[in-house]
């Protein structure tokens, strides 16, 4: 474990703060966390405050506009924009940020700061260090004094915390990025029982991680279940006659699932890439129904849910490694 405090440092002289970061986690995962506005979302605002997006375009010329919302989602949010000057995939990303209203127009009171994120990884450890430029001194001093150097420190612990529990998570349930096809279960409540009657019947062995409770993995903050729910299944893998794996998870009505013979049952495909996962969902999807779009997920996944024109259901999984 590395030593995972934001240092800041002021440099007066050339009008900068320097902020760096290292984080438990490769490098393509802190890159997806810092350029897809569904995992900005879970992380950028200091709580109890959330970031919620309304524009993403991660490309140079593009921008990032978002409001940060107070717990009871107040009448008059704030509205920022990231501007991206320059992109080097999975190395840099140079933008300006400004203070703005709901229709990106930048608001003149406040002053612009122009960012460079540089972004080092070895192994499993990722450094983010960050030049954060001001036209003059003084608005520097504004913006550390509207408690930036709080809030982007908190921020950043929020990125700890959700890169911590999807990594650790994504290498618990797939050592690598091998393509498979598994089916996948569904029960309320009665995973843990169905799968030792499938044991017991096809002679197989518990794989993976074997049968994982909601209460053994660190969820997000948001997400609350009762000491009952804890001991329910969130992860089951199962590995029966010609090697073939069943997976599951307990989906009961107390987490607001409504489980019913037909969407208790999917084929799970594991691609091996993001842009494999993306091709299969356009394709799959194509004339049926998305029950959940293609987002990342606090285990770990790029992740969706749908139902073929032949009224076939599917999950794409993928665990980038």
């Amino acid at each position: 474990m590395t030593n995972n405090e934001a240092v800041f440092t002021k440099d007066l002289q050339n009008k900068k703060l320097n902020v760096v970061r290292t984080f438990d986690a490769p490098l393509n995962l802190v890159w997806q966390a810092w350029t897809e506005s569904e995992i900005l979302d879970q992380w950028w605002a200091p709580k109890p405050y959330r970031a919620e997006t309304k524009t993403m375009d991660f490309r140079e010329g593009g921008y990032w506009l978002y409001q940060m919302v107070g717990p009871e989602h107040t009448e008059h949010p704030t509205w920022c924009k990231e501007e991206f000057k320059t992109i080097v995939v999975r190395q840099k990303i140079a933008n300006a940020v400004s203070f703005c209203d709901e229709n990106a127009v930048t608001n003149t009171d406040f002053p612009v700061m122009n960012w460079e994120k540089n972004f080092t990884g070895e192994g499993e450890h990722t450094t983010v260090n960050i030049d954060i430029y001001f036209d003059k001194v003084e608005d520097m001093q504004t913006i550390v004094g509207m408690g930036f150097q709080e809030g982007f420190t908190a921020g950043l612990s929020n990125l700890d915390h959700y890169l911590s529990t999807a990594f650790r998570i994504r290498k618990d349930l797939k050592p690598n990025n091998t393509a498979r096809v598994t089916t996948y279960l569904n029960f309320n409540g009665k995973t843990e029982e169905a799968f030792k009657f499938y044991k017991e019947v096809f002679k197989g062995e518990f794989t993976g991680k074997k049968l994982t409770r909601f209460g053994d993995i660190e969820l997000p903050a948001e997400v609350q279940i009762s000491e009952a729910d804890k001991k329910l299944i969130i992860h089951a893998e199962l590995t029966i006659m010609g090697g073939h794996v069943l997976m599951a998870t307990d989906a009961p009505e107390s987490m607001g699932f409504k489980l019913q013979t037909g969407n208790n049952m999917h084929i799970n495909v594991e691609p091996e890439s993001r842009e494999e996962t993306e091709r299969l969902f356009n394709e799959l999807s194509a004339g049926g129904k998305v029950s959940m779009p293609l987002s990342d997920m606090f285990f770990g996944a790029y992740f969706a849910e749908l139902t073929d024109q032949y009224g076939i259901n599917w999950m794409l999984n993928y665990q980038n490694v």
